[in-house]
């Protein structure tokens, strides 16, 4: 099914339900905001052979759980790993490299930097297994670093050596011409005379996936879009026919890696874009979290089955970077700036060589999943030790979906942890913890310290499902002080996705010194970059938001970014462009340039400076339902007070379990306060609490936990913050 086939479009979905659903290695979270703003929120296992299935089971969930009717859904918002997983399993599609002539082997030889040099085995550092040798050509195509044409475009030669690859079962092509970003004029006829000639192929220009300068980060970029592309068309498409016949109407949406959503056509056009874009929900959602009890400076960790995902927010915005990596390998493309860490409810748990107790990288899944699944899993995870310690309730986890056999998991743990090193069951389990709390806390230091920000003054907003049960811990190790639980952690993700915009970026190389560049040329090429995403918008069906007024209706936030250097340096700070007067513009990117130069590094100096990319971007807040899934939806519900039960728990430092206060969070109130040890429970995940902590609930339902003041902790106030905003809202 077309996406064009589809009909209403996403911000004319009032008085309709919206869907979130948000598929993770081990459960896929679903939430839906009905028309009269109740939230219904599930979790439900994953179906990591067929990711698919998980989405259209939450559809038939939204049916026979909730009575949701499939026809009433207004807008659907989805979250994949479809395109990451593909380059990570070695999934992706047999491509074929075409470069300019001289430059075949472009993609291979890559960059003198070498990440792993004291490896005794030698591994490609460049990702040659996207196109090996025998899968390259070159053919006659070259512009000369003017954008002025070297060699014309050899059409024989091109054909031949498309044929070549044809006969080698390719289903992909990736083009990557030198200098083509300056005129793509000779890409865009090779695509046209393969696809003459080969409709069923799938083909990626470099000048259209990344139209910048560095042509080994634009061949790896363009070869990672070949690569995933067939395999994510065939995935959208199982899921547009799947949704189709389940009678939804509404256009499929899907999370981009800079935090905005898009059509499935437009995903589909452009699938490296989608890179690394899973845990960009999680931390839209973290940084929503904080707005709405009014801190802004965040850090945001969403611990799921298989990972800890980092992310830090300054005034309330989830920060961007230019480039990611996959595998350490360059992808171009601009995304929310988490740092990912495998540690998570799955993560294995086990002994090296030398004794000594290890937690992750590798993971129990979904299938079998941990040991106290009792579905075959026979080590022990993390999930396992926080049950072995009294912090999970086997009869409500997941909201009672998924029951927890307490003996598999003290069992697992006694055979291949405790035993070996000497220790009872609930020591070890607290030494899992230990290690896996540690692994995080350095993933945070290489998120804000590495970057020489300080951390102390910043929030810590717990997420995920195992967000709440590690949190404190966390904030102790690196002397936070408060620690944020939104209303729904566990399935903030998905509620991320609904209030994430529909957003286009569009780019243009533009390499002047800004004390010789010309504003009339910088608008101009600005003017035709708004002219791309407003075409990508109009695709979305949103037209009108561009012709809206001030009685109201959609709008479009328009903004205009430039990438700058010092002449002579290759790395760029992104650097927004002010409105206003244009005749001052390049005068105050210059100024602007150099304080962000300085607040990044630490240091800067009146250089001449240069411009090198253009950017615009185009977005749209989310219409019907996000101020649902923000406000009233996620609201405290309460019942009166919190019932009083309690249960034995495992607390770190202390030689015996202790009782601690068992709090039904649906029937928090907002103000209501409590002290540790405590634990929260909900149908999403469960929040431990310990000793020293006090919390207060929020107007909108969130729990703000304080530590206790000791004299020693040094944590700054909310007065140090403001400057912490302003020094990284630079990079937004």
């Amino acid at each position: 099914m077309s996406s064009a086939a589809v009909r209403p479009a996403p911000a004319k979905a009032a008085g309709q339900a919206i869907v979130g659903i948000d598929i993770g290695g081990t459960f896929t979270d679903l939430v839906c905001v009905l028309p009269d703003g109740t939230l219904k929120l599930a979790k439900l296992r994953s179906t990591p052979s067929n990711p698919a299935q998980a989405v259209l089971d939450a559809v038939a969930h939204l049916r026979d759980a909730w009575g949701v009717d499939p026809s009433s859904i207004g807008r659907f918002v989805h979250g994949t790993t479809v395109a990451t997983n593909a380059v990570i399993e070695r999934k992706g599609a047999r491509i074929g490299f075409i470069a300019s002539e001289g430059f075949r082997d472009l993609l291979e030889i890559g960059r003198g930097n070498r990440r792993e040099i004291y490896d005794t085995v030698l591994k490609p550092q460049a990702p040659v297994f996207l196109a090996p040798r025998h899968l390259r050509r070159d053919v006659p195509a070259r512009l000369d670093a003017r954008g002025n044409v070297v060699q014309a475009l050899d059409e024989a030669a091109l054909m031949a050596a498309v044929d070549e690859l044809v006969a080698l079962d390719v289903r992909a092509i990736a083009i990557v011409f030198l200098f083509s970003f300056l005129d793509p004029a000779q890409e865009r006829r090779a695509r046209e005379l393969i696809l003459g000639r080969h409709p069923q192929l799938a083909v990626s220009l470099s000048s259209e996936v990344d139209p910048a300068f560095r042509e080994y980060e634009r061949a790896c970029v363009t070869a990672f879009d070949a690569y995933v592309k067939p395999v994510l068309d065939q995935y959208l498409s199982q899921m547009e026919q799947g949704l189709a016949e389940a009678g939804v109407p509404a256009r499929l949406q899907i999370m981009q890696s800079r935090g905005g959503v898009s059509s499935a056509g437009v995903a589909r056009a452009r699938p490296v874009r989608l890179f690394l874009s899973g845990p960009a929900a999680g931390a839209i959602g973290g940084a929503m979290t904080g707005r709405a009890v009014g801190r802004r400076d965040l850090i945001s960790v969403d611990i799921g089955g298989t990972s800890c995902d980092i992310a830090l927010a300054a005034d309330g915005v989830p920060l961007l970077r230019s480039e990611g990596s996959i595998e350490g390998h360059p992808v171009r493309v601009a995304m929310v700036d988490v740092n990912a860490i495998g540690a998570g409810g799955g993560s294995l748990a086990w002994l090296d060589g030398a004794g000594t107790l290890r937690v992750g990288p590798h993971s129990a899944g979904a299938d079998p999943g941990p040991a106290c699944y009792a579905r075959g899993g026979t080590q022990p995870t993390v999930t396992d030790a926080s049950l072995a310690l009294g912090w999970l309730d086997p009869a409500n986890f997941a909201g009672g979906t998924v029951p927890l056999d307490v003996d598999c998991a003290r069992a697992a743990i006694d055979r291949c942890i405790a035993q070996p090193l000497g220790l009872d069951v609930e020591r070890a389990a607290l030494g899992i913890h230990r290690v896996v709390n540690a692994q995080m806390a350095e993933g945070i230091r290489l998120a804000s310290i590495h970057r020489g920000i300080d951390p102390r003054g910043f929030s810590l907003v717990a997420l995920g499902g195992g967000g709440g049960l590690h949190a404190c811990a966390l904030a102790e190790e690196l002397d936070i002080a408060e620690v944020l639980v939104p209303r729904h952690p566990g399935v903030l993700s998905a509620i991320g996705l609904l209030a994430a915009p529909v957003e286009h970026e569009a780019l243009v190389a533009c390499a002047r010194p800004i004390a010789q560049a010309d504003t009339a040329e910088i608008l101009q090429r600005l003017s035709a970059l708004d002219v791309d995403c407003a075409a990508a918008m109009r695709e979305e069906g949103h037209a009108s938001a561009y012709a809206c007024d001030a009685t109201g209706g959609e709008r479009m936030n328009i903004r205009h970014l430039a990438d700058v250097c010092f002449i002579g340096q290759s790395s760029y700070v992104t650097v927004p462009l002010a409105s206003g007067d244009p005749s001052t513009m390049l005068e105050r990117l210059y100024e602007d340039f150099l304080l962000a130069h300085e607040r990044l590094y630490g240091h800067s100096s009146r250089e001449p400076a240069r411009i090198v990319n253009l950017r615009s971007v185009h977005g749209i807040e989310p219409g019907h339902g996000s101020g649902a899934a923000q406000g009233a939806g996620i609201a405290a519900t309460a019942n009166g007070a919190a019932t009083q039960r309690s249960r034995a728990v495992w607390l770190p430092g202390l030689v015996a379990p202790v009782e601690a206060r068992i709090i039904d969070r649906s029937r928090l109130v907002a103000g209501e306060r409590f002290s540790g040890p405590a634990l929260l429970e909900q149908v999403d995940t469960t929040t431990l609490v310990p000793g020293g902590w006090t919390g207060e609930v929020a107007p909108g339902g969130e729990v703000i936990l304080v530590r206790a003041p000791d004299g020693s902790s040094g944590a700054p106030g909310p007065a140090t913050r403001g400057p912490v905003s302003t020094a990284l809202s630079s990079l937004q």
